[in-house]
């Protein structure tokens, strides 16, 4: 296994790891319209027939032909068919959504009409036709939401108007955690040299946030710091998922198991350390698996901080990859403070948005080791290589991933 540590440009690590997710995304299935929630569309989604497929009434009240008064010759109510007006002076009862009658000149509300004891109806219609024509959402065969695009209960809403069943979608990865360090505790407060972990909590919630699918028993550790324990827990783990997230031991210290175990798993590295403060030593291995495709871990940092840089930096483009979904885009933002540079290094500085999303303050807090600073912030300000961002300047921004309907 070839080991070249010299860090990987930022943004060119997080090119690389999403093509890495693309080239091994899964075969397409084809699911319930109620299972697709959450999936994403495997091929575009296309209207099967005009939408409406019929003209329909927007009121209710009178679908009339020629001149008034007309008398009133039937009813149509929404889901029934519409006898043909044939003859002037005639109309028909009608509800809102109902099929608008071959032949019809126009509709008249039922609250701008009257009828006389004769039972003739008289009313002005509307400049405009209460009526919605065939074709005015959507035509047949017209392409609605392209593929790549994350399903949600709109657009399940969409198919099923459309008269889709099913979809195609692509799979939900599967992702584990794997927490290696002698020094953690899962109980209880830190002390004696000991530190809680916090990364097998929170690393679950940001991979499912990130589309994966993550069962409780997917997470395990502390792992012992001994090479055989390592390569048992990392075996298991990828047997039973697309990705496995480890915490800590991605450097080459005495205690480091990492990278000895790829070398024996015979892993080649996507990315093998990043160009970017916090988050350094990070890596993303590819590892062969079954039927071809293969499986990926993603080593991360020890310290909490710096852990959730890679996630963002190496996983979350990974994920979208795997999934046929657009990688994860920047927006821009006013630098609401001075933001320093780290020299040949990007820098992710945790900033917090103001109420209207535009102007992004740093927060503090925000050592490798710590975490609340990012329990207070919306994302990264990103600042790249031998540059730095005053306030007021325009600035590029990576929120934290959120789950479908959170705002920051």
């Amino acid at each position: 296994m070839s080991v070249d540590a010299t860090p990987v440009d930022w943004e060119q690590a997080r090119a690389l790891a999403y093509e890495a997710g693309r080239q091994a995304a899964g075969p397409a299935e084809l699911i319930s319209l109620p299972e697709a929630d959450g999936r994403t569309l495997a091929e575009p989604l296309r209207a099967l027939t005009d939408l409406p497929a019929f003209a329909t009434s927007s009121i209710d009240g009178w679908a009339v032909r020629g001149p008034q008064p007309w008398r009133v010759v039937g009813r149509v109510l929404a889901g029934g068919i519409a006898p043909a007006l044939d003859e002037e002076g005639a109309c028909v009862e009608i509800a809102t959504g109902a099929m608008v009658p071959a032949g019809a000149t126009a509709l008249v509300r039922v609250e701008e009409s009257t009828r006389d004891g004769a039972g003739l109806v008289r009313g002005e219609p509307r400049a405009l036709p209460d009526w919605r024509l065939p074709g005015e959402e959507a035509a047949k065969d017209e392409e609605l939401l392209p593929a790549g695009t994350a399903v949600d209960p709109a657009v399940i809403g969409v198919a099923a108007t459309c008269g889709y069943e099913t979809l195609s979608v692509l799979p939900r990865p599967r992702a584990g955690v794997l927490v290696f360090g002698d020094e953690l505790l899962t109980a209880g407060t830190p002390g004696a040299g000991r530190v809680r972990d916090s990364l097998g909590p929170q690393v679950p919630g940001w991979l499912r946030r990130c589309g994966a699918t993550v069962e409780p028993a997917a997470v395990a550790g502390p792992v012992r710091d001994t090479l055989p324990a390592h390569l048992e827990a990392v075996h298991g783990a990828l047997a039973a998922a697309d990705l496995v997230c480890t915490t800590g031991g991605t450097m080459h210290g005495p205690v480091d198991h990492l990278h000895p175990t790829l070398a024996e798993l015979g892993a080649e590295y996507v990315v093998n350390t990043v160009a970017v403060r916090p988050g350094f030593p990070m890596l993303l291995a590819r590892v062969p698996g079954p039927e071809g495709r293969p499986r990926f871990l993603a080593g991360l940092p020890g310290n909490p901080q710096s852990a959730v840089i890679a996630l963002i930096t190496l996983v979350a483009p990974l994920l979208a990859g795997l999934q046929g979904r657009p990688a994860p885009s920047l927006t821009r933002v006013e630098a609401g403070a001075a933001v320093p540079g780290r020299g040949g290094f990007t820098h992710l500085a945790l900033a917090r948005l103001d109420r209207d999303g535009r102007i992004a303050t740093p927060v503090g807090h925000v050592g490798s080791a710590m975490l609340r600073g990012l329990s207070n912030a919306h994302g990264f300000v990103v600042v790249r290589p031998g540059s730095t961002a005053a306030a007021g300047d325009l600035v590029p921004f990576l929120p934290l991933p959120l789950l479908a309907g959170e705002r920051p």
